[in-house]
């Protein structure tokens, strides 16, 4: 292993870790098998590795990467925010406006399944910002108020989706197709309720975890979507604009309740996100790095940035929760 060196990217800090290669520019996917037992014993300690001053000749070879390692990569099924496939298994990341922070988040915990590795890949860094900031799941567990952190265990998060209308995602665009038959058939597999309206749009809801259990580690780990969901992540314009068109807040294109369908309250999801950010750890990008997450262990987030930014995204090793 004297062709790698790995160390803390940041000093005093375990996440995440830094890989570089010995070489600069040996192919990252042609070294995976020399790594993948260097990755294997740090991943769940530290949450998150870097690699850098590998070589990667663009997608596909970023996903022969992020395939080399055991499981088939992920379609991104049931999607709550906008992003293309670049190639198979590969996608853009969120394509949100520039200008737009996205809160730290673990990927697809607002559902019952999620991958347990994510990968990004930065092809091109944005000229300002556009960092992709990492927190350790399990400190923000251990530092969420107790009441809060045992009331989102007991009661768990209900997420309340509503399709179309100009408003958000159409449901064809998250389900991948127009079929109702197959929506139905996917939320029957799936426990998600779903519904057609007199519209024809469609609402789901489904209950899922409010914290999570890592299946490898057994540690407990801070991990739901609800401060993404709730009305409270609108800005007070944007929200009293939305709830005069649609009325009350189950009709909201989407919202978080408690898994009993009870309010969470404003101030308590205010707690959740000032804990969140307690712990955001930011570096810049550099071309060609690469980011692998254990998704349960680590959450990751987006800055603002100016300039042309592009990071690409894979997923793998399904897990669900019974």
């Amino acid at each position: 292993m004297s062709a790698f060196s790995i160390q803390p990217l940041i000093d005093g800090r375990s996440l995440p870790l830094l890989l570089k290669a010995g070489d600069v520019g040996r192919p990252l996917d042609e070294a995976l098998p020399l790594l993948r037992a260097v990755i294997d014993r740090h991943l769940t300690d530290c949450g998150g590795i870097v690699f850098r001053d590998f070589s990667l000749d663009g997608p596909d070879a970023f996903r022969v990467f992020a395939a080399g390692f055991g499981h088939p990569l992920l379609t991104y099924e049931f999607g709550s925010t906008p992003r293309s496939q670049v190639t198979s298994g590969v996608y853009t990341s969120t394509e949100y406006p520039p200008h737009q922070h996205i809160p730290l988040h673990n990927e697809q915990a607002y559902t019952r399944d999620w991958p347990m590795k994510i990968w990004f890949y930065c092809v091109q860094p944005a000229l300002e910002g556009g960092e992709t900031p990492i927190a350790d799941s399990r400190a923000i567990y251990s530092d969420m108020p107790t009441a809060i952190r045992e009331r989102f265990a007991d009661k768990g998060v209900m997420y309340v989706r509503n399709y179309g209308n100009g408003l958000d995602v159409d449901w064809q665009d998250v389900f991948g197709t127009d079929s109702r038959s197959e929506v139905e058939a996917y939320c029957a597999g799936h426990d998600i309720e779903c519904e057609w309206k007199d519209d024809g749009e469609l609402r789901t809801r489904q209950v899922c975890q409010g914290t999570a259990r890592h299946p490898v580690t057994g540690e407990w780990v801070w991990f739901n979507q609800a401060h993404l969901f709730h009305v409270s992540n609108l800005d007070s314009e944007v929200r009293e604009s939305l709830l005069d068109v649609v009325g009350d807040e189950m009709h909201l294109p989407r919202n978080a309740f408690y898994g009993d369908g009870s309010r969470i309250e404003d101030e308590t999801l205010s707690v959740v996100r000032a804990t969140l950010d307690r712990h955001k750890i930011s570096f810049p990008w550099q071309a060609g790095d690469v980011v692998m997450l254990d998704n349960m262990l680590t959450a990751h987030a987006r800055a603002p940035f100016k300039g042309p930014r592009k990071v690409i995204v894979a997923m793998a090793e399904a897990n669900r929760q019974s």
